[in-house]
């Protein structure tokens, strides 16, 4: 058969790295990315990009320690290039504090990322509500600049890019041979997955060059996040609210709660709402399917549900995409030689 031709739909932090991982494990191919909403108006560009997994109920936990390993390994590695800062990733170092000592005092991914420990009792001192705590070093993705740089790494290893809303994945049949759908959120109507439902969240980018420190709340609703040019503030996990208007009184409560952990954020300046829904579902579906209408076959993968912790493991999912795609273009070639016979 010819170059197979690959469609991967989203432009997210997950269709980009898809899309990157399938072009450099399978030069041959054609790929294409699709989508009616690139950078800066995706879901990934409000996520904060920070690199602290949250753990997915339905996904055994070695595949989810597996993705994480897989993505700040990669990260990692850029963020010790010349790229890091063209790419928006640094590492960061801070604290995560408990009001009572969490039943699991270690974490699964506690041994990735970098001098994970207990707090000591003179650090704990800065936060007097908190009764335990975790230190440790991770990395942050500053989200725009990084989808930035992974479209432009895609155009330069010659993947195209085109603005188009997919309606129906059976579009594309004739077009693409096999199709990757990283729509996020969009899996809700595009592919009727009623397991798929948004968890809204709000947060606030403020300029707050003084804070050099990530601090989050063991609950994981409140967290200062710094940037290389601003402080994301949270947030909210909103179950099935489906509105991406920011609500004001939401906006006091996360400031009042981000400067009970900070209380210099009460300087902060120039303050920026955002709101996106994140991908939720009891695991990831990273799957195949092969879509069929009588005798048409359309070979899928699904790479969608990634909830709040996308881009913590985004390369370590993006890389079994590939893999995927892998099998579906030799289940085509197999198909196409028994055809010769």
């Amino acid at each position: 058969m010819a170059a197979p031709k690959v469609a991967v739909v989203g432009a997210g932090v997950i269709g980009l790295s898809t899309a990157l991982c399938i072009a450099e494990t399978f030069p041959s191919c054609s790929v294409t990315v699709l989508s009616d909403q690139f950078s800066p108006n995706t879901t990934s560009d409000v996520a904060a990009g920070m690199l602290i997994p949250h753990t997915y109920p339905g996904t055994p936990i070695h595949v989810q320690k597996q993705w994480f390993k897989e993505t700040f390994t990669h990260l990692f590695a850029i963020s010790n290039s010349a790229v890091a800062s063209e790419a928006g990733i640094h590492l960061v170092s801070g604290w995560q504090v408990f009001k009572s000592t969490p039943k699991e005092e270690l974490p699964f991914w506690s041994d990735v990322v970098l001098g994970f420990r207990p707090m000591s009792e003179a650090e704990l001192q800065k936060f007097p509500k908190h009764r335990f705590g975790q230190a440790f070093t991770t990395l942050k993705c500053d989200c725009p600049p990084y989808l930035l740089w992974l479209e432009k790494r895609l155009k330069a290893i010659g993947v195209q890019m085109h603005t188009r809303k997919v309606a129906d994945l059976w579009e594309l049949h004739g077009e693409y041979n096999v199709v990757v759908n990283c729509t996020g959120i969009g899996a809700h109507q595009l592919v009727g997955d009623e397991k798929l439902f948004p968890i809204r969240g709000q947060v606030l980018k403020v300029h707050a060059p003084w804070v050099k420190n990530f601090i989050r709340d063991g609950d994981g609703l409140t967290y200062i996040y710094p940037g290389i040019h601003r402080v994301t503030l949270g947030g909210t996990r909103e179950k099935e609210r489906w509105s991406l208007s920011p609500d004001p009184g939401t906006t006091k409560d996360i400031f009042d709660r981000c400067c009970s952990l900070e209380p210099s954020l009460r300087e902060a300046q120039e303050i920026q709402v955002k709101v996106g829904l994140r991908p939720s579902r009891q695991c990831v579906r990273l799957q195949r399917e092969v879509l069929s209408q009588g005798e048409v076959k359309l070979p899928v993968v699904h790479n969608y549900g990634h909830g709040a912790g996308g881009f913590s493991v985004h390369r370590g999912t993006a890389k079994e995409a590939a893999r995927l795609v892998g099998e579906c273009i030799a289940a085509l070639k197999n198909s196409s030689l028994r055809a010769k016979l």
